[in-house]
């Protein structure tokens, strides 16, 4: 039987942060270090966490980006012109901008900022309850246009909140529709503490984007799962490889663990991540990419 790694959420006692652990292990463990860890394991895991060779994920691109681009949600123009600063887009982004029989997609480490921003237009651009009915547009936090994923989006014609759940580019049926809900509020993201379900940064954005789109093309619930664990991990290289090693040191395997259980608040959120590193006594580093375009 594969063995299996369970961490209770956080828990306040006399001002003080703990995990409660269970099933096959203690917290007493020796630390990991990283200094004394060999260079072939470390470079081992990282092929396991982040691939050289990529991740291909299951969607079809198709003619997105230039349905995005005649919507306005995306100026090429702006797109382009932010990349000319970083070496231009490749052939490959460009067909994804300006293709219209795009495959499936696979994730890089090269292309995964330029993924990052397609999919941040799409979830922010595409008509969903999720931002409509959901935390983003609560009342209490003074409108959907004031958050991270809505400002920080320089990239549209306009007005950003011109587009904000404004074009039908995803139709999703009630079944999926229910899917991408449940699995949205399963997906957390190391910058913040919040679920996919309220996609207050482009991060979440981009996932609530590339969920929808799985959806209306028929991926199953334990696909996405594997799928959004592929696709944060390129995000925030740094988190998940963090989060491997501290699974190694326990004697667990990042190949067999459940991508629900890490993509879930105790691993991939900002606070649960946080009790990772405290429990590696882990200094400096990056969390992961900053949450602009």
């Amino acid at each position: 039987m594969d063995k299996k790694i369970y961490i209770l959420a956080p828990v306040v006692a006399a001002g003080l942060f703990y995990f409660a652990a269970a099933f096959s292990f203690q917290f007493s463990t020796p630390l990991f270090n990283v200094e004394k860890m060999k260079a072939g394991s470390l470079s081992n895991l990282q092929e396991q966490v982040v691939p050289s060779r990529g991740v291909r994920l299951p969607i079809k691109w198709e003619d997105l980006g230039v349905r995005m681009i005649e919507a306005g949600i995306i100026n090429n123009e702006r797109f382009e012109a932010l990349y000319a600063n970083r070496g231009g887009l490749d052939e490959e982004m460009k067909k994804l901008l300006y293709g219209k029989n795009n495959g499936e997609i696979k994730i890089t480490p090269e292309n995964s900022g330029t993924l990052l921003n397609l999919l941040w237009a799409l979830g922010l651009g595409n008509k969903n309850e999720i931002l409509e009915k959901g935390p983003m547009s609560d009342p209490k936090y003074g409108g959907a246009g004031g958050f991270a994923s809505t400002g920080g989006w320089t990239l549209a014609d306009g007005s950003t909140m011109n587009h904000y759940s404004a074009h039908s580019l995803i139709i999703l049926t009630e079944g999926q529709q229910e899917l991408v809900e449940r699995v949205s509020k399963n997906i957390y993201r190391p910058c913040c503490s919040n679920p996919t379900h309220f996609p207050d940064c482009n991060h979440g954005m981009a996932m609530l984007g590339f969920l929808e789109l799985m959806a209306s093309q028929d991926a199953s619930e334990e696909e996405m799962y594997r799928a959004a664990l592929a696709v944060n991990s390129y995000w925030f290289p740094d988190t998940y490889l963090a989060i491997a090693q501290f699974l190694e040191i326990k004697g667990f395997d990042w190949r067999k663990a459940e991508p629900k259980d890490l993509l879930g608040y105790n691993f991939s959120s900002s606070a649960g991540y946080q009790q990772v590193l405290s429990e590696l006594k882990s200094r400096g580093g990056n969390a992961g990419g900053s949450c602009g375009v």
